[in-house]
């Protein structure tokens, strides 16, 4: 059986009183739960437009506006306060209650109070794999139920336009602030760039087209044609400069290229043939060949300066095509210089070119995109539309009571359960034998069940049966307990049985007296000698619980005052079995149980009896205990069920272990055997009637008892 189960049998009362309790209070719950009306009234969500229909062409998500979004909108407290407003439920007594005076929204108390009471009877919940959106409202009146469920719907269409209409004009507003920023930028980019263009003599907004790269190119072009006049010029002159004068050949007189001098040269050249023929027919003295002779003279001279006229000419033309040639060099270079100087305005402007073209590209897109705003709200903006309207219910909702009782009993049911546990686990007394193992180390010896005082069938008894369980009912459970008791001591020791037994308690009012007696008589019904000895001085009650008397006993013996022999006494109801009682109560206890007579004392009686058991005051309390475990051959440690504490077993064991005792084991008394941890042992065994058809219950000795033989039948 596990130690869970075990525990809910024992506290069966508490689980069972707690469902009980459970149950009677979901009875009165389900009979007082309030008439409560719910209306409900569905939605359905969707948005502006479909996919083919936007202008933006970038992806994202298909569901716009999320469902879980709009149940979060739905039960917003602005919307539910408006509601509240419009319907005035402040002051509505079937909402808030009766007032003596009128309630104000405004109130953080009142607003708080209805903001509490909306969020509490509002109910929104989207239906699965859907757009549509079911609102429940729960009130004490029909009609109101339905009111603000329709008042619900109808702010969170109007919160919607209102809401879209409010990001329209932020986007407006915020483009409207953009694009006249822009439109100043664009037009200082403007004016910088045609101050630049003034400044370039750029024409139009074309950089290249300006005059300074026009008049480079024309002084290119002059450039070059000056250099190939100076060249020209300077070949003519230097042929011109180096011809012979006097050369008459063709070639030189082509590259004069002087018609005069080809004229004069022709015309010479004829004079001279004519006077050669002259001279050769009329003589060198003839007139005609002087005439001639003049003729050539006047020719050679002017040919002469023909050629000097040419050759000045020649070098004038090579001088004014050099001055040429450098003057258009010199300001070829210092066109270029300013070219040098406009490249580096160039980049500026075209950096300015590139801020303008920018500011302008933004603009005209921040225009569009302005242009398109109205357009794109419509668009995406949602679309809600009512599938049901709430209308106000016939019949109120009610929960049945077979319902709430059987949640409220299920939940009590827990609720004991868990403090089934807790008690349980808060419960510090020692109630099983695993328990007791647990804590002290020691092996367990017996259970003595727990036994009635002065029950019917021993009442007519004597007063040693009636003390004796073993004698008044020697067929019951609590003998056979202590029979095993007697088996378990007598195997305890290697080596033989032990003759000295100390019993002894953690704390008082464990049952130590009660076993001690038992035992020694148990013990003595095996037909051996036994002496039980009264080893408590302070509190001694054998000799009251066998009819003794008390006035001659251990003390006397211990004082001289009485030999051992005169201080025993014997019961008739059991033979074998001896009784040294306490005797006067001495005032010093502990040093007369610790004394060398105490020692002869038990040297004696070992000498004479097979057993001696002694009965001995409660460890915690005083140390008389522990001064007789040092001479006993095996030490009892008694516990009863539910009264001994764990704190307090844990320190028995610890001083009896310290001085040096020999600890057989721990008996378990008073058990309670209808407890659910022993109930299923004893009821299987069925201690009655088992083994016990041989023994009289109402005479000590058994049939065919033959004391002479040593108890043998």
């Amino acid at each position: 059986m596990s130690d869970a189960w075990i525990t809910i049998r024992k506290r069966l009362w508490v689980i069972l009183l707690l469902s009980v309790l459970g149950a009677g209070w979901g009875y009165y719950k389900a009979v007082t739960q309030p008439r409560i009306y719910e209306a409900s009234g569905t939605i359905e969500i969707r948005s502006g437009s479909t996919n083919e229909f936007r202008l933006s062409s970038g992806t994202g998500s298909d569901n716009t506006f999320p469902i879980p979004t709009q149940v979060a909108l739905l039960k917003s407290d602005t919307l539910l306060l408006n509601v509240a407003r419009d319907l005035n439920l402040a002051n509505d007594p079937r909402f808030m209650g009766p007032s003596p005076k009128p309630r104000n929204l405004d109130d953080p108390i009142v607003r708080q109070s209805v903001l509490g009471s909306m969020q509490g009877i509002v109910s929104i919940s989207p239906l699965p794999k859907t757009d549509i959106i079911r609102i429940s409202c729960s009130t004490l009146d029909a009609r109101l139920s339905a009111d603000i469920v329709n008042r619900l719907v109808k702010d969170y269409i109007t919160r919607s336009f209102q809401s879209r209409q409010e990001a329209e004009q932020r986007v407006t507003e915020f483009f409207s602030h953009q694009l006249d920023d822009l439109k100043k930028q664009v037009e200082a980019s403007q004016g910088n760039m045609i101050d630049l263009q003034k400044q370039l003599g750029v024409l139009g907004f074309d950089p290249n087209l300006n005059q300074v790269t026009n008049n480079l190119a024309d002084l290119n072009k002059a450039a070059n044609a000056a250099e190939l006049s100076r060249i020209e010029a300077e070949t003519r002159y230097k042929v011109i400069a180096g011809t012979d004068p006097s050369s008459t050949t063709q070639e030189m007189d082509a590259s004069r290229t002087s018609p005069a001098v080809i004229s004069l040269r022709t015309q010479l050249n004829t004079a001279r043939a004519r006077m050669a023929e002259l001279t050769a027919n009329l003589g060198p003295n003839h007139p005609q060949v002087l005439a001639v002779k003049d003729q050539i003279a006047e020719l050679t001279r002017e040919l002469t300066e023909e050629q000097n006229r040419v050759l000045v000419d020649a070098k004038a033309a090579y001088i004014a095509a050099k001055a040429e040639e450098d003057h258009t060099k010199a300001a070829l270079e210092a066109q270029q210089d300013e070219a040098f100087r406009l490249r580096d305005a160039l980049v500026n402007y075209t950096l300015k070119q590139r801020e303008f073209d920018a500011n302008r590209t933004l603009y005209d897109n921040l225009s569009q995109r302005l242009r398109t705003a109205g357009v794109q709200a419509g668009l995406e903006s949602t679309e809600i539309d009512i599938v049901d309207v709430a209308m106000p219910p016939i019949g109120p909702s009610l929960r049945p009571k077979s319902t709430i009782m059987m949640i409220d009993a299920l939940g009590m049911l827990i609720i004991g359960v868990v403090l089934a546990f807790v008690l349980d686990s808060l419960d510090m007394g020692l109630r099983t034998v695993s328990e007791v193992e647990s804590v002290s180390g020691l092996p367990s010896l017996a259970l003595i069940p727990r036994t009635r005082r002065g029950s019917p069938e021993v009442s007519h008894l004597s007063l040693v049966y009636r003390s004796l369980v073993v004698l008044a009912s020697p067929r019951s459970q609590s003998a056979e307990a202590f029979r095993a008791l007697r088996t378990s001591l007598l195997l305890s020791v290697a080596g033989g049985e032990p003759q000295t037994i100390l019993l002894t308690s953690a704390t008082p009012a464990e049952g130590k007296t009660t076993v001690s007696m038992n035992l020694a008589t148990v013990l003595a019904q095996r037909g051996v000698r036994v002496l039980l000895i009264d080893a408590d001085l302070r509190r001694p009650t054998i000799h009251h619980r066998l009819g003794l008397t008390g006035n001659v006993g251990l003390t006397s013996v211990l004082t001289g005052s009485a030999t051992l022999k005169e201080a025993i006494q014997s019961l008739h109801d059991a033979p074998g079995l001896d009784v040294l009682v306490s005797g006067p109560v001495p005032p010093f206890p502990t040093e007369m149980l610790s004394s060398q007579p105490m020692q002869k004392l038990l040297d004696e009686a070992r000498s004479t009896y097979t057993h001696i058991v002694m009965d001995s005051p409660p460890m915690l309390s005083v140390t008389d205990s522990i001064v007789l475990a040092q001479q006993a051959d095996a030490v009892v440690l008694i516990v009863r069920q539910g009264k001994s504490s764990k704190h307090a077993l844990r320190r028995a064991r610890d001083l009896l272990m310290r001085s040096g005792a020999r600890i057989t084991g721990i008996v378990l008394n008073a058990v309670d055997l209808n407890a659910p941890e022993y109930a299923a042992y004893y009821g299987y065994y069925g201690y009655s009637g088992y083994g016990s058809e041989g023994v009289d219950s109402k005479s000590w000795d058994p049939r065919g008892w033959n004391k002479r033989d040593g108890g043998k039948p």
